[in-house]
């Protein structure tokens, strides 16, 4: 997978070809790989964990735990919120320094320990605009087809 953070696009390939382009939304804040940041990290990923197998479309994540309610079923000062839904694809950097652990200054730079996703979004109407803090955020039912798709170890490239 390819994340273009300036298209705010996300290109799904099995092996050299295409298979799909996603709209998709990064963080509202500019690009960054530093904790708390909130910035949507650069670089080589892999898919560290899968969460939400079967779980309905608008289904409400916390702590990565299915709430078992609908993003509908949340009073409106949390529906305002950017919940996490439907699926979760755990993001880990691959690149020392860059994504994963500490930079060369001793910022954490850890993508993992950010808890930065590709999931679904109670906000599909702000899709192809950054309006993240930091997650990839896609539509419920692309994300379910993708998390069909991709396995524990995918790599994901994310670039400006």
């Amino acid at each position: 997978m390819v994340v273009s953070i300036a298209r705010q696009l996300m290109a799904f390939y099995h092996g050299d070809r295409l298979e799909k382009s996603y709209v998709i939304s990064t963080s509202l804040r500019p690009p960054s790989n530093v904790k708390h940041s909130l910035g949507t990290p650069r670089g080589l990923h892999e898919i560290a964990e899968r969460v939400g197998a079967g779980a309905p479309p608008g289904i409400v994540f916390k702590a990565r735990a299915n709430t078992g309610r609908h993003f509908s079923e949340f009073e409106v000062d949390e529906q305002a919120k950017n919940l996490i839904t439907t699926r979760i694809l755990w993001l880990r950097g691959k690149e020392p320094g860059v994504n994963a652990g500490q930079n060369a200054t001793g910022e954490s730079v850890d993508t993992y320990e950010r808890y930065v996703y590709i999931h679904g979004t109670n906000h599909e109407e702000r899709l192809g605009s950054p309006a993240s803090s930091g997650c990839v955020q896609m539509r419920n039912l692309d994300i379910i087809e993708l998390y069909d798709q991709v396995r524990t170890g995918d790599l994901v490239w994310i670039e400006d």
